[in-house]
């Protein structure tokens, strides 16, 4: 197996945080993504590597074994398990007789030959003398989904290329930014017949221009004319499914709020449950009035002033 340098790949040194990794991986990977790069087969493989390393460097365990191992990580509990077999005494390549009677050296290993073959070798055997070879797991592969807002307000289907392969996902309404999904099967395939590893894809939903969201529940401010606010009336609203009459009571003040229940967002797998959406009143001052207007306003403040 050729040894890939998951440090480089990413641009960091062996001793980077994990923030520094999963910024990387992040600039990277949208940097290589393939909707980004169609019929691009070196940005796809590019891709690839960046899953590949993040994969790899963002799980602590395995990064664990791949800083010990190099390309052999995926190997490193099968040296273990053999180790513990023979007593503790460590393999590779042949170091010469001992005082205890003769060992092998893995640290001296890996210049010479490869791992796996080794392994094969040496420990294929093992196990009641079956020959059977341990299965490993494919590795996950990560990806990133950019949507908007109105995007995940219903389900929808959607094709996303995948290490050449298109898969047609389903995108359940409601999903958060930053929310992560499983499809089972579609990362990295296994070996010896191992099952395959996981598509792991994380959506990221961009700001919206009229609504901020908190959690199922929708935020959103509109303006009134001062005499909307001191007399009453209503108002018409935008809604995520279309426009609303909202009553404005008399006297309404600045910043007053109103719910609006179940014209929020869609709770994310559970069918006709909504958030609500908050309207926050602010109120628009004139700063251009007619003389007329004025004296009006005089008027208005001699009379308040007289009660």
């Amino acid at each position: 197996m050729a040894y890939i340098d998951y440090y480089g790949v990413l641009g960091l040194k062996k001793d980077a945080s994990e923030k520094e990794i999963k910024s990387a991986y992040r600039k990277l990977a949208r940097k290589y993504h393939p909707d980004l790069n169609p019929n691009d087969k070196e940005a796809n493989k590019k891709f690839q590597e960046v899953n590949e390393a993040n994969e790899v460097l963002s799980d602590a365990d395995k990064r664990k074994k791949y800083d010990q191992y190099g390309e052999n990580w995926q190997h490193a509990d099968a040296y273990e398990q053999a180790k513990q077999q023979q007593g503790g005494r460590t393999y590779s390549g042949y170091s010469g007789g001992d005082a205890g009677g003769g060992g092998f050296n893995f640290e001296n290993f890996g210049d010479g030959g490869d791992f796996s073959d080794y392994f094969q070798s040496m420990f294929g055997n093992m196990g009641g003398g079956r020959g059977r070879q341990a299965k490993y797991r494919g590795q996950d592969y990560h990806s990133e989904l950019h949507l908007n807002l109105l995007e995940v307000t219903e389900s929808h289907k959607q094709t996303l290329t995948v290490n050449g392969k298109n898969i047609r996902i389903t995108i359940p309404a409601g999903v958060e930014n930053g929310q992560t999904i499983k499809i089972a099967g579609h990362g990295g395939a296994g070996t010896n017949g191992g099952p395959a590893g996981d598509l792991l894809i994380t959506f990221v939903i961009k700001d919206d221009p009229q609504f901020k969201r908190d959690g199922n529940n929708l935020l959103k401010t509109v303006s009134i004319d001062l005499y909307t606010a001191v007399l009453g009336g209503e108002v018409i609203v935008d809604t995520l499914n279309g426009k609303v009459k909202v009553p404005v009571k008399a006297g309404t003040q600045n910043g007053a709020k109103v719910k609006l229940k179940g014209k929020g967002m869609p709770v994310y797998k559970k069918d006709k449950e909504f958030g609500d959406l908050y309207i926050n009143y602010q109120i628009d001052i004139p700063t251009e009035l007619t003389e007329k207007q004025k004296e009006l306003f005089t008027e208005l403040k001699q009379s308040q002033q007289n009660l």
